[in-house]
């Protein structure tokens, strides 16, 4: 008897922790964690070292695997529209140098991904560092894993809600432990994105969103919808609308996987 991928896994690298689950039958089940600080190298490493020793663990068996990352290992950027973008290597091109005018010339060896637009509107682009992927690849191939997707929570949860925002103007707040992410769309189109760290305490997320009110000129009258979704979080600060998965958990992790089932 052959052995097959039939089993799925989700590991979800969150801000100071990992967590990796079996699904089965729609369901979570925990096989392990570890919890990681800061890295001496790059922000990836003390994760990839967990997840690591997560995997050499035995009976672990065969199964395909999602990876699930924080915010905390994604890097986010608007790539606008370009009449004279003809081809899909020339949009990656394009999209590599947006990346470096914002980060610098450490996103010339990224990964980039981005999402599909309509001609003439801007696209969202996301890019994991080369280093960790080549890394996990060779991890989950000494456990007999496949790594099947790769997806910034982010853009995971959003997927998730997008049929609970509306068509025009919205403000999309994702609230980590230690960062918080915002996506803006006005008049149906995408025009912000950024990743911040800090406090994700009502407080401090009410001070982020006013901010962000402030220099994208959303206030007054035509203020756009404001939502919320932080994993783990039972209720919103008030003025956000909380966008919360049925049955969320308590443990962010766990939250957090339940994304991309």
């Amino acid at each position: 008897m052959s052995l097959s991928w039939g089993e799925r896994r989700i590991a979800v690298f969150g801000t100071t922790r990992l967590a990796l689950f079996r699904r089965r039958r729609g369901a979570l089940d925990l096989l392990g964690g570890a919890e990681y600080g800061p890295a001496e190298g790059p922000v990836w490493s003390r994760a990839a070292q967990a997840l690591e020793r997560l995997l050499g663990e035995p009976g672990r068996g065969r199964a395909s695997l999602t990876l699930v990352l924080s915010s905390r290992f994604v890097r986010f950027a608007l790539v606008p529209w370009s009449e004279a973008i003809v081809s899909p290597e020339e949009l990656e091109a394009y999209a590599r140098f947006r990346f470096q005018e914002i980060y610098g010339p450490s996103a010339d060896d990224w990964l980039l991904r981005l999402s599909p637009s309509p001609a003439g509107q801007p696209r969202l682009a996301a890019a994991v560092e080369r280093g960790l992927l080549e890394r996990l690849q060779v991890a989950l191939k000494g456990a007999g894993l496949r790594l099947c997707s790769v997806q910034p929570y982010l853009m995971a949860a959003f997927n998730r809600f997008s049929g609970e925002l509306p068509a025009g103007d919205f403000l999309f707040v994702l609230a980590e432990p230690g960062r918080s992410s915002l996506l803006l769309a006005r008049e149906g189109r995408w025009a912000g994105v950024r990743s911040v760290a800090g406090s994700d305490d009502d407080a401090a997320l009410l001070a982020l969103v006013e901010r962000e009110c402030e220099l994208q000129g959303l206030e007054g009258e035509g203020r756009a919808a404001l939502y919320l979704h932080a994993p783990g979080r039972a209720a919103a600060p008030a003025g956000l609308r909380a966008l919360e998965l049925p049955g969320t958990p308590a443990d962010v992790l766990q939250a957090m996987a339940l994304a991309v089932l």
